[in-house]
């Protein structure tokens, strides 16, 4: 049996329908949040209204109720479906005795905990000081800080105390370094470019199976959980395509509907991997009922990022557990494939193949001696598969583009 100390924390979430949007499907997405937080979502309470009440978030009545629910049940967290301004916050917590967090500190929080690389970590604390400037207040800030838990992850508690004019000179230091970290990304970025890499981002709504999809083709051996948010940084590995060609993979964090602009912002030179990207996999849970839903919170983010001439290949994931008939007539001529068994992946393959920036093409050559110095060129600017000297001259399997086999051409054995 678990005792209290060993138990998950238990929440409310609680949500306010204003039919702005689809607030059932928003709820089931916190309490996945929730989870992946380390929390139980053990009760929800919703409230139609057409605003959310300004002191309050939810009217008196339900604030009541919600007060009730959590002494019978011995609730520990009020997690609120929309974000909370400061009033509102200390409005909840005195009424209810329990400490209170909106889905942006929620959603932070889960950054905080998977963030690895040091410019996800900065991105991560620049995020939560900027948001928590504004709320110094009530038992989810100035209370809890020092108690640790779910919406308290991140920076130091040193660096949280209420001294505003420390957390922006903190604010300042963070910018600074993640100017450095840019830079150093910007380099990497022109270098790959330099040297001829073709980039293939994997962007999608979170859980889709990124992850998953990465380590089949890769073997990256990243990260692979049934978790929201389990990828926070890019991860970049080499993929060799049927042709010969290799391609830089990069895996990028996963999104959320309503998820916060500023969030966007402070996670936007992350996600500018994807928008420098020569080729785009928009990845997508087909199981999921809100399939159609993450396809356009994706594509609207990626025309927010300036992508509208970069090739986006639509790739259904999770399709054994759906019927390939119904998949295909509810989305069309997406790629269906399955990262988890592996099927569909060779159509993928192709596709990618197909939307190469440039034309590749695979050939054998016999070189002559005297023209050695164009094997010299395959092994800098193309994909060399194999040489070996004979009698006759340098015997070559390459993969060239269409200016370097203008050049090669003569030499062709087949």
């Amino acid at each position: 049996m678990i005792s209290n100390e060993e138990r998950l924390p238990r929440a409310l979430l609680l949500s306010v329908d204003t039919g702005e949007y689809d607030a059932e499907a928003s709820l089931d997405e916190l309490g996945e949040l929730v989870k992946s937080a380390g929390a139980e979502p053990a009760f929800i309470l919703t409230q139609k209204l057409s605003r959310p009440e300004s002191a309050t978030f939810v009217g008196s009545g339900k604030l009541e109720e919600a007060a009730q629910l959590c002494a019978e049940q011995e609730l520990d967290l009020i997690v609120a479906d929309s974000e909370l301004s400061p009033t509102q916050i200390k409005n909840i917590e005195n009424a209810t005795d329990v400490r209170v967090i909106d889905r942006t500190t929620l959603i932070l929080d889960i950054f905080a905990l998977r963030a690895r690389s040091k410019e996800g970590k900065l991105q991560v604390e620049l995020a939560q000081l900027q948001y928590m400037l504004p709320r110094l207040t009530g038992k989810g800030i100035a209370m809890s800080r020092l108690g640790g838990g779910i919406g308290t992850r991140g920076p130091g508690e040193t660096k949280m105390e209420t001294d505003r004019r420390h957390i922006r000179r903190r604010m300042e230091t963070l910018r600074e370094e993640l100017a450095e970290v840019e830079k150093h990304r910007r380099m990497l970025r022109r270098r790959r470019e330099k040297d001829g890499v073709i980039t293939c981002a994997i962007v999608g709504y979170t859980n889709a199976g990124k992850s998953t999809l990465m380590n089949t083709l890769t073997d990256a051996g990243v990260l692979a959980q049934d978790k929201l948010f389990a990828t926070l940084d890019p991860t970049s590995r080499a993929l060799k395509l049927p042709s010969g060609v290799s391609v830089m993979l990069i895996d990028t964090v996963g999104l959320v509907r309503r998820l916060p602009h500023h969030l966007v912002k402070a996670f936007r030179s992350t996600l500018e991997e994807a928008a420098q990207s020569d080729i785009i996999i928009n990845l997508c849970d087909a199981s999921s009922e809100e399939a159609r839903v993450h396809l356009q919170v994706t594509r609207d983010l990626l025309d927010s990022l300036g992508c509208g001439d970069t090739p986006v290949l639509t790739v259904l994931n999770k399709c054994d557990l759906l019927d390939s008939a119904m998949t295909e007539q509810t989305f069309g001529s997406s790629i269906c494939i399955s990262a988890k068994t592996g099927a569909g992946i060779d159509r993928l393959l192709q596709a990618i193949e197909d939307n190469l920036p440039v034309r590749m093409q695979r050939v054998k050559l016999l070189v002559p001696f005297a023209k050695a110095g164009l094997v010299n060129d395959i092994r800098e600017k193309a994909t060399l598969l194999s040489e070996e000297y004979t009698a006759e001259g340098i015997a070559v399997e390459a993969v060239v583009d269409e200016m370097l086999y203008a050049r090669v051409r003569d030499y062709r054995t087949e």
